[in-house]
């Protein structure tokens, strides 16, 4: 296995064009923009934490906001009631709990207000530069799809792909396999054809050329 992990991590940084840089924010931004992030795109993402953040940059600054306020802020990333309602929730948990600041562990993230695996691990990765692996469905499925894991939902992946996949690669995994999986690993009809990874690949040899 330790090979094969070697050679997916190189193929998908060629695929994609080089190592995926791991990005860092603060910690708070990172969370509401992750919440924000469920079921929408990542340009609609973008663009309700942009307009939110212009606005209001803190905890306590959000959970003062009028709801209405912010729903109309963040309507571009889908389920705004729910979202803006979550987002006000996390900021007086924040007040509340941790004197205003994001806790830095999954467990004490896991208890805000609509916080899962892959939220906490963003968080970790992406605002505190710690080791986690975020898992979503581009992950879930790519990884499910190579043969790594065999698992039902992203929540299942998690401790399997921690345990399939050496630690130093786990900060670089979820960005690595976003790219890929929207570039070569379509969720529909994914793209074998140009893709170096169809001799490890396990859907490849089921499902694409069970004849092979």
């Amino acid at each position: 296995m330790p090979g094969k992990i070697q050679k997916i991590v190189l193929e998908m940084r060629r695929h994609v064009g080089g190592r995926a840089a791991v990005w860092h924010e603060e910690p708070f931004k990172v969370l509401i923009a992750t919440v924000l992030s469920q079921r929408t795109r990542d340009q609609n993402t973008r663009s309700a934490a942009g307009r939110l953040f212009s606005r209001y940059k803190t905890p306590g600054e959000i959970a003062k906001a009028p709801l209405n306020e912010l729903e109309t802020l963040i309507r571009s990333s889908g389920f705004y009631k729910v979202k803006a309602e979550r987002i006000k929730k996390i900021s007086r948990q924040l007040l509340d709990e941790f004197a205003g600041k994001v806790p830095r562990g999954r467990d004490e993230l896991l208890t805000l207000e609509g916080v899962g695996p892959k939220t906490a691990g963003c968080v970790q990765v992406y605002g505190f530069d710690d080791y986690a692996l975020p898992v979503d469905t581009h992950v879930h499925r790519i990884s499910n799809r190579l043969g790594l894991v065999e698992t039902r939902s992203p929540e299942e992946t998690e401790p399997h792909l921690k345990e399939a996949i050496p630690r130093r690669y786990w900060k670089e995994v979820n960005l690595l396999m976003i790219r890929f999986g929207n570039l070569v690993c379509l969720p529909q009809k994914p793209r074998c054809g140009i893709c170096s990874l169809k001799d490890v690949c396990e859907y490849y040899k089921k499902v694409v050329r069970p004849d092979l």
